[in-house]
């Protein structure tokens, strides 16, 4: 057995993020599907989707995370891994989403980033104290 550390603080704080980006993804979807016009339309189409379309990958996305935040929240191992899948997706939809909501993308990406370190860096440190 390894030496747990204080780093493994680090997973709970991914897990409260990963509940939170959840959030903020479903609301972002909410929003873009119920009220479209409420983001800037860009010249350019969205990848694949319109605003609606991409509302609805948001939304889905969103309460996703927030079901896998919380398992990574209580210690399961297999939280891990498919957050660490989550979250790169999440990532890759917010920078298809960057021309409608630039600023917001780039937050939520930076967080993504922390995330991303917190599962990897230091997740077998959890799943060894669990």
């Amino acid at each position: 057995m390894a030496k747990i550390t204080g780093w493994v603080g680090w997973i709970w704080f991914a897990g409260m993020m990963l509940i939170m980006n959840g959030l903020f993804n479903v609301i972002t979807g909410l929003y873009a599907i119920f009220d479209d016009q409420l983001y800037v339309p860009s010249r350019f189409g969205l990848l694949l989707f319109d605003r609606t379309g991409w509302g609805w990958v948001h939304l889905i996305l969103g309460i996703v995370l927030v079901i896998v935040g919380m398992a990574v929240s209580v210690g399961r191992g297999w939280a891990r891994f498919v957050s660490v899948i989550l979250v790169m997706i999440n990532a890759l939809t917010q920078l298809v989403w960057i021309a409608v909501n630039p600023w917001w993308s780039l937050i939520i990406i930076v967080i993504d980033v922390f995330i991303l370190y917190a599962l990897i860096v230091h997740g077998k440190e959890a799943e060894e104290l669990s």
